[in-house]
């Protein structure tokens, strides 16, 4: 069982209409390929324990899926004192809309880096059709999306549903 998590409007949330960020939020500068310069961003700190508390709990093996890409596990991870998470291989993302075909274009990415295994998946830019899929592939595979404020970012109510979701891990 995977948990596949977006960076950005998840972890990193986007400034509001005046330019704020939740408080919980610390100011960091971070490489990201492609850049020329630093980015910023802003990072809860609680993130990462309450990421690595769901993951040990639930059994779910946690996996990056954003266009931080291979960035995600050095630049946002370690910042957030996680282990190292694999990344779903995305292509580049389109430049005219996320949603071609009316879906969030890294579905099928993460579809085959699944290979029809249940998932969790949070990101902040779903659309009806994403909700329909996750609706449709929950007759046969376990299936969540939780889909935070863009402005707010994670919160822990999203992973009390993700707990409540996923099976109780087995004891060895």
């Amino acid at each position: 069982m995977y948990l596949f998590c977006d960076i950005d409007g998840v972890l990193i949330p986007f400034p509001a209409p005046d330019g704020s960020i939740p408080g919980t939020h610390h100011v960091h500068s971070a490489p990201f390929t492609g850049q020329d310069r630093l980015v910023r961003i802003w990072l809860n700190p609680a993130h990462g324990v309450m990421l690595a508390t769901l993951s040990a709990d639930t059994g779910l093996e946690p996996v990056w899926c954003s266009t931080w890409r291979t960035d995600s596990a050095p630049q946002i991870g370690t910042r957030l004192g996680l282990p190292y998470w694999p990344t779903v291989e995305l292509s580049t993302p389109p430049t005219d809309t996320s949603h071609p075909g009316g879906y969030l274009w890294k579905r099928d990415h993460l579809e085959r880096h699944a290979r029809g295994a249940p998932l969790a998946w949070i990101d902040d830019d779903f659309t009806a059709s994403d909700h329909a899929w996750a609706r449709t592939r929950n007759y046969t595979v376990p299936t969540l999306l939780i889909e935070p404020d863009p402005h707010l970012g994670l919160q822990p109510e999203h992973l009390k549903v993700i707990r409540a979701w996923a099976p109780v891990p087995v004891a060895s």
